[in-house]
């Protein structure tokens, strides 16, 4: 098969390499999936720049994320799924053999149905952002009634996290940088927008709930935001977290968050617990059936362009997110 792979941390342009790679079999409660699309995610790019551990092998073929058709299944697997358009999550944790390939052998509880009317790059939009937006829109349970800012409202979690809490009957406000991104976000269902480059975030939130502030906060940094956040909660409102790029020492203003007891919750889409996962998948699973989640592709590279579509995600520009198409 063919697959990128990688020998030594560094840039996409130096060390990624293309070639022939031996097929995975498909182990005990695995699928092997013959994969059509590998989504890139920051920490994809983090990870081959050597910013998220050692190398666990000699290669690492990269990438969490992605989309395919299971070609077969290994033992404990049903038959029946032989043939299944699915999309991947997971497929690069704890191992050296991600989506970055024809095929991946992965386990069956990480490959869920992807329906017709959705294309394979599509599907691998999802794993990372899609799981994480979940976990961030809703480890407290309901959101019907809830005011929600989302921070980041266009980027990739940003996008999804939107959808859902509208989804789960939020009113959601989300802070952007553009008049392209603001359009994007209300298209996601924000009934409200904030260019923060341009406007007091604190003030227009106040305005926009009548003074009361927010019942939960989706931070994309929170290092850097947390001055402003502490300054526009309701009394017992819900931080949740997922990122903290600019500033990862958290400053924390203790007497002025005090002041209305909020909850902090740090959001790891790796560690959510099991039967979370699980939920979180059925609920992505039946929103995207209803159409009511959408994939927001921004870019498309081939295999063989692997370097530069790691480039593009580097510079944080994309609207949506970048796939690698294995065809």
């Amino acid at each position: 098969m063919r697959a990128a792979w990688y020998t030594g941390f560094g840039p996409a342009n130096e060390v990624f390499e293309i070639g022939e790679y031996t097929i995975p079999v498909s182990g005990h409660g695995q699928v092997l999936v013959r994969v059509h699309a590998s989504g890139i995610n920051p920490l994809d790019v983090k990870r081959r720049d050597g910013g998220r551990g050692p190398m666990m092998a000699k290669r690492m073929i990269p990438h969490f994320d992605g989309a395919g058709v299971i070609e077969a299944v290994g033992a404990g697997v049903d038959a029946s799924r032989v043939g299944e358009r699915v999309w991947l999550f997971e497929g690069h944790l704890r191992r050296s053999e991600g989506t970055a390939a024809e095929y991946i052998a992965i386990d069956a509880t990480r490959a869920n149905p992807l329906s017709d009317d959705q294309s394979f790059a599509e599907g691998a939009c999802l794993g990372i952002p899609a799981m994480t937006a979940h976990a961030a829109v809703y480890t407290d349970g309901f959101v019907d009634g809830q005011t929600i800012l989302v921070t980041g409202a266009a980027g990739a979690v940003g996008n999804y996290a939107v959808q859902m809490a509208r989804n789960g009957g939020a009113t959601v406000i989300g802070t952007v940088s553009s008049d392209e991104k603001a359009a994007r976000a209300r298209e996601d269902g924000a009934s409200y927008t904030i260019n923060y480059k341009t406007e007091d975030v604190v003030a227009r939130v106040k305005e926009i709930t009548d003074g009361m502030g927010v019942d939960r906060v989706v931070e994309v940094e929170l290092g850097g935001n947390m001055k402003t956040t502490a300054k526009v909660l309701k009394t017992g409102a819900v931080i949740a977290s997922y990122a903290s790029m600019a500033e990862p020492i958290v400053p924390f203003p203790f007497y002025g968050v005090l002041a209305n007891s909020p909850t902090l919750h740090i959001i790891g889409c790796f560690t959510m617990p099991e039967d979370f996962k699980k939920q979180s998948v059925a609920d992505i699973s039946r929103w995207m059936a209803e159409g009511k989640l959408t994939n927001r592709v921004a870019q498309e590279y081939a295999l063989e362009d692997i370097g530069a579509a790691h480039a593009s995600v580097e510079t944080g520009r994309p609207v949506g997110s970048v796939v690698v198409t294995i065809d």
